[in-house]
């Protein structure tokens, strides 16, 4: 049976990470993983984590199955901490939640569930989008188009070319946005520009997607989910994967959740239903330990606090590093305008370098980020800036 085989090319990020880990320059520096990082170059426990483990040590009694919707603690909590506890959507019971493993579990569940929806779906994506948005959407089955978002030449949103391609969509379409710090540009909607979404999808009719995988990692929990809440506020329906990745540092406990809203209490059960069996023919049972560690932290004032405070701290070290790295530049003689980077969001941006100056970083100067120029931005720090503008410049 696997003679019929044919080896597929390695992921060029998860690819990068091997040939990083190989260089043996002790100037190396990984722009491409995209975990956050801390000055010491470490995706350190949070505190709060470390505590809530310490809880769930002394006080779990079994390791039996949880139901296939996960934790309804968990659940719970997501949902007030995703729409805001008093949002219209809960005080008329019309969103349903389950736990996933990790954000992307969440989109996959969400793609089967889709296909069940509608069999011949088509789901639109950002050009460009997260690498994997394509593949894990196709796995499942459905149709993958794009639409404008990244204007590449001036380094900024194509926000006609969007909003005039959404407005092309069918209305039994799915379209994905990314609800804060998109990845890969970094190029967010603001918040006019979510309330011009918000009518084109009213108008048009079709379903909203939101990918949030970085809630708190822009500006703050309640900004980052302006453009959701809103969306949530106009249409009936509605998908949202989230993730607990990023903001509580859970990377390998895989723990996500995939949310539906419907158009009433009723509706949204039926959708439920066919949204657990999805998950249920999947993978069965979600992981419990992740979801534990963040229920315990959301329910606790005193770790609920100190979480705040820890997100804080990996935020403004990723909004600060956004602007070292534009002074750095024009320190070391770069005339080019790098100033987008300090507007942008999130994890990542592109510094807008040819693919020969992108292996010219990796192959001169051990500096690896994937061949579009997707930098991470907390992949560097104070003690190794001036080299990666020393770096860039040269390439330039």
């Amino acid at each position: 049976m696997f003679d019929s085989l044919k080896a597929l090319p390695a992921d060029p990020i998860l690819g990068l990470g091997i040939k990083y880990k190989k260089d043996t320059n002790p100037k190396k520096i990984d722009l491409g993983v995209g975990v956050y990082k801390d000055e010491a170059g470490n995706t350190p426990v949070l505190n709060c984590v470390k505590k809530a483990e310490q809880h769930r040590l002394t006080t779990e009694q079994s390791k039996a199955y949880i139901s296939p919707g996960g934790s309804p603690l968990f659940n719970s909590e997501m949902a007030k901490l995703i729409f805001g506890a008093d949002h219209k959507v809960l005080a008329e019971d019309r969103a349903r939640i389950i736990s996933t493993p990790g954000g992307t579990g969440a989109l996959r569940v969400a793609g089967e569930f889709i296909k069940s929806c509608k069999s011949d779906a088509t789901i639109w994506v950002s050009n460009p989008t997260w690498a994997n948005h394509n593949g894990v959407f196709a796995a499942a089955g459905l149709n993958v188009k794009t639409y404008p978002y990244y204007d590449y030449e001036n380094k900024s949103l194509d926000f006609d070319g969007m909003l005039n391609a959404l407005k092309e969509v069918g209305k039994d379409d799915v379209v994905l946005l990314h609800a804060c710090c998109h990845n890969p540009s970094g190029m967010d909607l603001n918040k006019e520009q979510w309330q011009q979404v918000a009518e084109v999808a009213k108008t048009v009719g079709f379903t909203p997607l939101l990918d949030m995988a970085y809630q708190g990692f822009g500006t703050g929990l309640e900004d980052d989910a302006y453009g959701l809440r809103l969306l949530a506020d106009t249409v009936e329906e509605m998908i949202i994967c989230s993730s607990c990745s990023k903001n509580f540092g859970l990377y390998r406990e895989r723990i996500g959740a995939c949310t539906i809203i419907g158009s009433s209490s009723i509706a949204v059960d039926i959708a439920n239903s066919v949204l657990l069996y999805v998950a249920r023919v999947i993978y069965s049972m979600p992981p419990a330990h992740g979801a534990a560690i963040v229920e315990t932290i959301l329910t606790s004032d005193e770790l609920r606090t100190e979480w705040y405070g820890e997100l804080k701290d990996m935020r403004d070290r990723i909004n600060g590093n956004r602007k070292l790295i534009v002074d750095k530049l024009i320190e070391h003689g770069v005339t080019q305008d790098f100033s987008h980077i300090s507007r942008q969001m999130g994890m990542f941006s592109f510094l807008g370098l040819s693919p020969e100056q992108v292996q010219q970083l990796q192959d001169d100067y051990s500096i690896y980020l994937v061949g579009s120029s997707r930098m991470s931005i907390a992949g560097y720090s104070n003690d190794n800036v001036d080299y990666l503008a020393q770096s860039i410049a040269k390439v330039l």
